[in-house]
Formats: structure tokens, C-alpha cells, sequence
């Protein structure tokens, strides 16, 4: 159970409305299960539908293990709360994710992570590298923007929303990983990606030895072979339901 409970249950919430709480509650119970939370820090948005700028985000201070879908908070493109809630937000935080959803309707969930990993190949000049199946796949829908400092600075959404341009993915430099997708679901499997390819690009690098890279025509064959749009539906028919049950076993109450 969550530390404190906002004063509208799921349950009286409409039916659209509770299925994106309950799909973005999860996600936030899954990135702490694949530790790839940060304390109370990093944030994963969700849009809410038939309402103008209008998105759902972590309270400030608890844990991704603590969020439950009633404990989400509702607030406007500047990070302000539109609902009563017995809990503050982290207004600052939004500033990447405000500047996500602004630019691109099609962004229905943001999700952006500090893990070790990813903030490993952030630093690296060269950024991800097709070393493998994985990386290969996102590879080329992944963006890059300069680190400008903590990010608190509004003036600064304007160039993130340069750099990310079409891309679902972004590394953010010196800093972390960004995705986004249509829905949870989708954001899910695009996350998931890229952390996976950071995860191994280090592992591989760290070995000492020489790296096989494979050939560059080989390369753009896979990220033919497997598009965005194939990757979101397969989640949205395959790994979001298993997911879903995973935590229906683990943890039930990030329902609630």
C-alpha cells in the first residue's frame, strides 16, 4: 500500500481513466523490479485522453515500489496539480516530459531513467552501438541531446524537442534514457530496448577483447525487419498482458 491515499479511489474514476492509472502504476512497479528506478528520482508520464494537457505522474517522495494507481497525480504541461491530492509533485521533473508531450501528440506515455547502464553509454562519444540484435532494432530511432545541466530550465524544452525530432527513443547525454509510446504498453517495450542494448553494449565493452561488428548492410536489414510499429504490437497484444500478470502475482495492490 502506498504511504497516502488521494481523496478519488480508482474505482470512481471512468473507465478509460483507470486503465491508463492502472497500466502506468505498473510500469512504475516494473521498472523498480527490473531496478531500474533511482531512489525517488526519474519520473514516467502518462497523457490522460478528452482532457487538453492534461497527464499523470509520480507523487514526489515515493518510491516506484509504492505507487499505486489512486496515488498518480494529475497535473497541466507546467507540472501544476489539477486535482485535490494529498501529495506535491516534483514540478521541475516535468520539464523533459512536458516538453515530450507538447511536441508530439502521439506521446501517450514518457518514460526517462537514470540506470547505471544507460547513463554509462550516455557518457560514451559514441553512443549506442549496433553490437547486437537489440541494439540493432532501436539503434535508428534513437536521438541524442547535449546535457545542459539539471534539467529545471523551460528555455531548455525547445532543443530537446529539436533533437528528438520523429524518434520514439532518446539519450540524453551525460544523464540517462528517454522513450516514448502511443500508449503505456508501447513505451514499455521501447524502454525495455534500449536499456536492454545499453546493458550489453557495456557488458561487451568491459570484456577486454576485440568487438565483432557485424556488417553494416546486415545492420539496416534488421531495422527493416523489425519496425516500431511491429515492436508496439506485439506489446500490446503479447508483453503488457504478461507483464500485467507478472505484478497481478508479485504485487497486486499497484491497482489500487
Amino acid at each position: 500500500m502506498s504511504m497516502l491515499t488521494s481523496q478519488r479511489p480508482v474505482a470512481e474514476r471512468d473507465a478509460e481513466e483507470t486503465r491508463i492509472r492502472r497500466d502506468l502504476a505498473g510500469l512504475y512497479r516494473l521498472m523498480a523490479l527490473f531496478g531500474w528506478d533511482d531512489l525517488t528520482a526519474t519520473h514516467i508520464s502518462a497523457r490522460l485522453p478528452g482532457a487538453k494537457d492534461a497527464f499523470l505522474i509520480n507523487p514526489y517522495g515515493l518510491l516506484f515500489e509504492e505507487i499505486t494507481a489512486s496515488s498518480l497525480v494529475k497535473i497541466d504541461a507546467d507540472g501544476e496539480i489539477l486535482e485535490p491530492t494529498s501529495y506535491g509533485v516534483n514540478a521541475a521533473g516535468f520539464v523533459i516530459h512536458s516538453a515530450v508531450h507538447m511536441a508530439r501528440p502521439d506521446a501517450g506515455c514518457v518514460v526517462h531513467l537514470h540506470t547505471t547502464d544507460g547513463m554509462a553509454v550516455s557518457a560514451l562519444e559514441e553512443g549506442l552501438l549496433p553490437l547486437n540484435q537489440t541494439a540493432m532494432i532501436v539503434s535508428g530511432d534513437v536521438a541524442f541531446h547535449e546535457y545542459e545541466g539539471v534539467a529545471n530550465d523551460v528555455d531548455e524544452r525547445a532543443r530537446l524537442q529539436a533533437d528528438l525530432g520523429a524518434k520514439n527513443a532518446m539519450i540524453l547525454r551525460n544523464h540517462g534514457t528517454l522513450a516514448l509510446g502511443r500508449t503505456v504498453a508501447d513505451a514499455f517495450s521501447r524502454i525495455y530496448f534500449l536499456e536492454r542494448a545499453c546493458t550489453a553494449q557495456v557488458k561487451a565493452l568491459s570484456m577486454g577483447r576485440p568487438i565483432h561488428h557485424a556488417d553494416p548492410e546486415v545492420v539496416a536489414k534488421v531495422a527493416r525487419q523489425v519496425s516500431a510499429e511491429s515492436t508496439a504490437r506485439s506489446s500490446q497484444m503479447f508483453t503488457w498482458p504478461a507483464m500485467l500478470r507478472k505484478l497481478d502475482r508479485i504485487c497486486p495492490d499497484y491497482k489500487d
